[in-house]
């Protein structure tokens, strides 16, 4: 079989649809902390996503969390976020 004109498989992030009880408790961690530092906020992304087995890029999660605390801690934001930086692993 030739593998000419087949696409390479890329991996990709996943739709993963957390619950409205997930993303209101992280939500309240992100504003309790005060969302001082981008840095800060990136790390409590990337420990929630990779306590439920996704790998996550530490430069996407630092951009995710700049758009999430420019949006005032939107849950649909934060939502679109978390599922656009979710790697499946």
């Amino acid at each position: 079989m030739s593998l000419m004109g087949q696409k390479p498989k890329v991996r990709t992030a996943m739709r993963e649809k957390f619950t409205v009880t997930e993303l209101s408790a992280l939500r309240n961690d992100l504003l309790q902390s005060g969302m001082v530092d981008s840095r800060e906020a990136a790390e409590v992304l990337q420990v929630f996503l990779m306590g439920r087995g996704y790998g996550v890029s530490t430069q996407a999660a630092i951009d995710a969390a700049s758009r999430v605390e420019m949006a005032g801690c939107s849950l649909p934001v934060l939502e679109r976020e978390l599922e656009s930086l979710a790697l499946v692993m």
